[in-house]
């Protein structure tokens, strides 16, 4: 018995060298005490039967793995950290087909330090997975996923850990590792499911929640010491870039933070962090966007800012005015290459919100006036503006770097969304349209700021050009002022009006130094064709009784540039007849107009009149507006631009003393000679008459019977009263006052002269103009009076009848409707 034992035992000791090769060099590399490192020699060996045999590698790496979970689990540290330095140099020595098993054992093994919850073998797993990452495989592989490796490392971006050394150092690892992960499978098609949302959800809030917690890099105890590795931020700002610059477009849905979808389980970054207002971290992360990803790609961020401001569409108002001015961060970075095709659903989205923001805060104005809370109303009020500002900001500067052609079209596109009173599109009430006009037209001012047309024709087409000048036809000064700045960005194609800033005497136009060109033939088909329309609503805009000093230095401004842009010898002709007929306005005063006003005009006059006279640079012309001015400085110095403004202002004006005012006989004297009709001069300027004041609600003699019209459909209730009135109003005769004296005979015979004048010498376009806006004007009244008294036939899809306050529809069968007997054979 005692024998067998001794042999039993002897055999067992001589089991050692029976064990496989592979082992045998495995548990060489690991030395007595783990302090004295991995033996190198040993570690050569086990390197070169790796690479003499590489069908061992699997056996290797289970072998190792086994080893490493046993050294976990005894925290046996030391034979760990040994055991992943020989992973690594094994990775990096064999570049076999052989190696794919291996790589599971690797993985199993980096999974296992990354489950501990040692700072420390995390850090060491997480290193060797980033040696493993920028291994290039030979062959892909089509069963490795990495779902574990993302939700592992992007926990340890978000560590929590007590030590802040401590913290940062898991921060810093995680963010190398998803480093690693997305260089690892960026370029594999067969790991394209990386750029999955749940994978994204993951990804790009670890990033950004290391890149908001950044500090200041120069307070950092060792800036010159590895900058990535110290600070996570950086390192994360450098890995969210290089995911960006990898992503494709069909991946950008999910690379952008912005499109992230609202879910249960995940909320979008920025939104959770509240990191809208304020805004400065959001706008950087967007600039890191627009700068890393392909210029084509550009056009799809922008999309997705969108859609997230129509989602917060009821949010707060700071938060939308953050989204927005990250828009306009993007913008600007993707004006300078491809903005790609959705430019106009830019520019609705951005109008609508645009409208909602204005009704937000008349609605918050409202309830203001009628609660007692004073000063939150006037909070909330403050910051609808920010937003209404931050839109028209970014819709100017992306209108700003368009090519011209979109520009055109943008600026028709906004122009269509402006409501204009009498027109289909109006349906919101007075104080809602009159803010979303200003709105709207301050957006066109951006739009068209640098705008450069070569033909007036195409800035300025009717379509465009009708309801722009409705609306300076609107009994507010701000409005108005917003036209003319919108018409000085068009027809100044030379970037003269900071040269004209200010109504003022110019003592010499040439030290200027105007730049202008010789006017094409398109410009004069163009003022043939609207300069009527242009002179009348320069007319009407100077007798407005709201007026300030800002409209006459506008005024003045778009005299100036008409005629440096559009003036030819007939326009030039033209424009001082509206001039004198200004004049003449004034000293008539028909309308009762105040003071002000009456001086403004004068003022206007003069201004302009000098700036003419030297521009065509005729002396006799120089010379009579230069002794006019002379005498005003002496005797009525409040009839000037640089007096008017403030000096006090007189009772009444001297209509006597004829020096004082430009004399149209002496222009045609001067005039006279070749290039100029001279003689045209004569022929008073008459602003056309049209049906536009009614469209702009303005109480003029063209819109007292609408007003009659409105009064009484009020206090009457039958329709064919309504009509009765306007009948009576245009089939009666107008009561005539006679009187004995010779005057009025006289003023009647001179009316009859200058209207017989007018016709045989005004151009053609004038005379066209007047008859058909007296048509139009005819034809519209006629209309309404046979809307209202003659009733629509019966209809067989039913009549509309109210009764009780509700809509009823009754149904005519055919065979009951009575038809005219020449409707039936």
């Amino acid at each position: 018995m005692g024998v067998s034992l001794l042999s039993v035992a002897g055999v067992c000791g001589c089991c050692g060298p029976l064990r496989p090769r592979y082992k045998r060099l495995v548990d060489n590399i690991f030395p007595e005490d783990p302090k004295d490192g991995l033996s190198k020699s040993d570690m050569e060996k086990l390197t070169f039967y790796a690479v003499s045999a590489p069908e061992k590698l699997d056996r290797i790496g289970a072998y190792l793995a086994e080893r490493l979970s046993r050294d976990v689990v005894r925290h046996r540290y030391g034979n760990v950290v040994i055991a992943m330095e020989a992973l690594d140099q094994l990775l990096m020595a064999c570049h076999s087909q052989s190696i794919k098993p291996f790589v599971e054992s690797f993985l199993h093994m980096v999974a296992k330090l990354l489950e501990s919850r040692e700072p420390d073998l995390q850090v060491l797993g997480t290193n060797s997975f980033v040696k493993f990452a920028n291994i290039e495989e030979d062959t892909p592989s089509y069963h490795r996923r990495y779902d574990f490796f993302v939700s592992q490392f992007s926990a340890m971006c978000h560590s929590t850990h007590e030590d802040p050394e401590t913290r940062t150092r898991i921060r810093v690892a995680g963010i190398k590792g998803l480093q690693g992960v997305v260089r690892k499978t960026v370029n594999d098609e067969l790991q394209a499911i990386i750029w999955e949302p749940q994978h994204m959800d993951k990804l790009i809030p670890s990033m950004l929640f290391n890149m908001q917690d950044s500090e200041d890099l120069d307070r950092s105890p060792t800036p010159f010491r590895s900058l990535f590795e110290e600070n996570p931020a950086a390192l994360a700002e450098s890995c969210f870039r290089e995911l960006l610059g990898r992503a494709a477009y069909g991946n950008m849905n999910n690379a952008c933070p912005s499109s992230d979808v609202h879910t249960d389980q995940h909320a979008h970054h920025l939104d959770n962090h509240n990191l809208w207002d304020p805004n400065e971290f959001a706008v950087s992360c967007f600039r890191i966007i627009m700068y890393s990803i392909q210029a084509q790609h550009s056009h799809h961020v922008i999309q997705q800012v969108l859609n997230h401001l129509d989602t917060h569409k009821r949010t707060t108002p700071r938060v939308r005015a953050g989204i927005v001015q990250v828009l306009l961060e993007t913008v600007a970075i993707a004006a300078k290459g491809s903005v790609g095709p959705t430019v106009l659903e830019v520019f609705n989205t951005l109008l609508k919100h645009l409208r909602m923001s204005v009704d937000f805060e008349l609605g918050e104005s409202s309830r203001r006036n009628s609660s007692t809370s004073v000063s939150s109303g006037r909070g909330k009020e403050s910051e609808e503006r920010i937003v209404q500002n931050a839109i028209i900001q970014t819709i100017g500067f992306f209108g700003g770097n368009l090519p011209d052609y979109q520009r055109a079209e943008v600026m028709m596109f906004i122009m269509g969304k402006v409501p204009v009173y009498g027109t289909p599109c109006h349906t919101l009430d007075t104080g809602s349209s009159g803010e979303i006009q200003t709105m709207l037209l301050s957006s066109l001012i951006m739009v068209t700021s640098g705008f450069k047309s070569k033909s007036m024709a195409a800035a300025l087409p009717p379509p465009f050009l009708d309801p722009l000048f409705s609306i300076s036809l609107m009994e507010d000064s701000e409005l108005r002022q917003l036209v003319l700045e919108i018409l000085h960005n068009i027809i100044d194609r030379h970037d003269n009006r900071a040269k004209l800033r200010g109504i003022r005497i110019i003592p010499n136009v040439a030290a200027l130094k105007i730049k202008r060109e010789k006017i094409s033939k398109q410009d004069v088909a163009f003022m043939k064709k609207h300069g009527q329309q242009l002179y009348r609503h320069i007319y009407l805009g100077c007798k407005e009784e709201d007026n300030v000093h800002k409209n006459f230095e506008l005024l003045f401004t778009t005299l100036a540039v008409l005629t440096i842009e559009l003036a030819n010898e007939e326009v030039v002709i033209d424009l001082i007849r509206l001039a004198v007929a200004l004049q003449d306005m004034v000293l008539a005063n028909e309308e009762n107009m105040p003071m002000f006003i009456r001086c403004g005009i004068m003022a206007l006059v003069a201004a302009y009149l000098n700036f003419l006279s030297q521009m065509i640079a005729n002396p006799p012309f120089c010379q009579h507006v230069s002794k006019v001015i002379e005498l005003r400085n002496m005797d009525a110095p409040y009839l000037l631009p640089e007096h008017i403004f403030r000096d006090k202002l007189p009772d009444s004006l001297d209509k006597e003393d004829r020096l004082l005012y430009f004399q149209t006989s002496n222009m045609a004297e001067c005039l006279a000679g070749p290039g100029y009709n001279a003689e045209r001069l004569s022929i008073p300027y008459v602003p056309q008459v049209t049906d536009e004041d009614r469209l702009t609600r303005r109480k003029s003699f063209v819109d007292t019977v609408s007003l009659q019209i409105d009064i009484m459909a009020n206090s009457l209730p039958d329709k064919v009263t309504v009509a009765d009135s306007l009948l009576f109003h245009f089939l009666t005769p107008r009561p005539r006052v006679f009187a004995d004296t010779t005057g009025l005979e006289e003023q009647e015979r001179e009316k009859r002269r200058l209207v017989i004048e007018k016709f045989q010498k005004a151009p053609f376009e004038e005379i066209a103009a007047h008859c058909e806006s007296k048509a139009n004007m005819l034809h519209d009244r006629l209309a309404q009076i046979f809307e209202l008294t003659i009733r629509p036939p019966p209809s067989p899809s039913g009549v509309v009848s109210i009764s009780a306050g509700h809509t009823q529809h009754q149904s005519v069968p055919v065979y009951e409707m009575k038809f005219p007997d020449l409707c039936v054979y």
